[in-house]
């Protein structure tokens, strides 16, 4: 990697993480102007629940083929990646799209940003984000029953 292509990539995650700062503040403000509080605590029904919730949701995002197309402007497609996965490479062509790209290929780094969407729902809706949270984790249940299923057969 060149040097002006090094630059390129931390104007990039530059602008990710000035973007998440933004967003957080964001949520912060909007909390205190509409009167919300935060919770005293959150519980670890609840931890766990967006924990599973999160795992899931990050990886059909950067993933599953069905969200191919969400990826495709920031991405290339490589090959298949086992089941209902591809394996994908980030565009370089400019350094917010690299970035988007980036957050778009990991599971890791997008759980950041579904993590904090989620408990930041538990604080503003709480009913809603426990029933998406609770079909995601199903669906997170119903894919490790599958994978054994699977396992067991052979």
């Amino acid at each position: 990697m060149s040097r002006s292509e090094g630059s390129a990539r931390i104007r990039g995650y530059l602008f990710a993480l000035g973007s998440y700062a933004v967003l957080a503040g964001t949520v912060s403000v909007a909390g205190r102007l509409t009167g919300v509080r935060l919770p005293e605590r959150f519980s670890l029904a609840d931890t766990a629940l967006v924990g599973v919730a999160t795992h899931k949701a990050s990886r059909l995002l950067t993933k599953e083929a069905v969200m191919r197309p969400l990826r495709a402007p920031f991405t290339v497609y490589e090959e298949p990646a086992g089941h209902a996965e591809l394996k994908e490479s980030v565009r370089s062509d400019e350094p917010a799209k690299h970035a988007i790209g980036e957050l778009l290929t990991c599971p890791f780094c997008a759980g950041v940003w579904i993590a904090s969407g989620l408990t930041a729902g538990l604080v503003f809706a709480p009913r809603i984000t426990r029933l998406v949270s609770t079909a995601l984790s199903a669906v997170a249940a119903s894919d490790a029953l599958n994978l054994l299923y699977d396992k067991l057969k052979s």
